[in-house]
């Protein structure tokens, strides 16, 4: 059965901020249960998570630091999957990244020979650090280290992002609309919404909700791999991803869930399905000539490509569950 929206959800309110309603929510929560005799999640005989990878007002809502374009239509078609589906999903799951005012990715965390921080999207390479193009106001051995890292991965290079979803902050937050959806799941199927912090360390990024860019600095462990929530993951039937952007956090999450899977058990590689149509990429920056690691679309296109190669399913919210 392809179930209703619930009354006080409004498609056209995507874009906007409210404090969620959540006496409006639990009330209409309850009447809705009751009356299409949806059952608790722990009934589901085939579990079925909602991944959703930073879903925040950071990324997700116009007049933010790091506003993905195509975010909203791709939240709209989110939220309305899950409504449709409030009696399959048996588990919501969301990443949220988690920063402060200094770290290794944000302006106020380099200097030029003037003072003067970089603007942001500015990629900070091995060589200008070395060079004293860009300097660290901290721990220059280990910014050294850590851009020589990143590089050598072939995945990325320093990229100096704007100030975004700053802990305590507005930006922070779930777009208001899918944390009302997410608390309106939670009432209707008595499942707890599962909330993972990421990306708190000052000196690594932090695109994968699974593991930080760079593990080892001077040393010393700057991360881990997380475990604990692959294996949650993992204890699902099916898992479908979404959430932005599609280029970096979405694309690195899953990089290191194939990673793990295919060290410890490749047939898990079936579980994953990969809501496309609820996913943009960052833009390229204006370079010319455009570094190929600084090619966001490209990057993301290939990236799902490779994984529906591998086994998982890339899928759309168009697609049966």
């Amino acid at each position: 059965m392809t179930l209703p929206r619930p009354a006080f959800y409004d498609p056209t309110t995507i874009d906007q901020l409210w404090i969620e309603r959540a006496a409006v929510v639990a009330d209409e929560a309850r009447a809705y249960r009751e009356k299409f005799g949806i059952a608790p999640s722990s009934k589901d005989t085939l579990r079925i998570a909602a991944f959703g990878i930073d879903c925040q007002v950071g990324f997700c809502t116009p007049g933010a630091s790091l506003f993905v374009p195509g975010a909203i239509d791709d939240t709209r078609r989110t939220i309305d999957w899950l409504y449709r589906h409030m009696d399959r999903i048996t588990g919501m799951c969301f990443s949220l990244d988690t920063h402060r005012t200094f770290q290794i990715f944000h302006p106020a965390f380099w200097v030029d020979e003037k003072g003067n921080h970089p603007a942001p999207l500015t990629p900070v390479f091995y060589e200008d650090v070395r060079s004293g193009k860009w300097t660290p106001i901290a721990h220059p051995r280990e910014c050294l280290e850590y851009t020589r890292k990143l590089e050598s991965s072939g995945k990325y290079v320093l990229t100096i992002w704007p100030y975004h979803t700053l802990l305590g902050g507005l930006s922070h937050a779930l777009v208001p609309a899918l944390m009302e959806c997410a608390l309106f799941h939670a009432l209707v199927r008595k499942s707890q919404t599962h909330f993972e912090t990421k990306g708190t360390h000052a000196m690594t990024e932090n695109y994968s909700v699974l593991s930080p860019e760079v593990k080892e600095l001077g040393g010393a462990a700057v991360g881990t791999f997380n475990a604990a929530f692959f294996h949650m993951l993992a204890s699902y039937d099916r898992v479908y991803v979404f959430g932005q952007a599609k280029s970096h956090c979405v694309l690195s999450t899953l990089k290191d869930i194939e990673e793990h899977i295919m060290k410890t058990d490749p047939s898990l590689v079936d579980k994953i399905y990969i809501l496309e149509d609820c996913m943009s990429p960052v833009p390229a920056p204006p370079i010319s000539p455009l570094p190929p690691t600084l090619d966001f679309p490209r990057l993301a296109d290939e990236g799902i490509a490779h994984f529906k190669k591998i086994g998982m399913h890339v899928v759309t919210t168009n697609d049966a569950i």
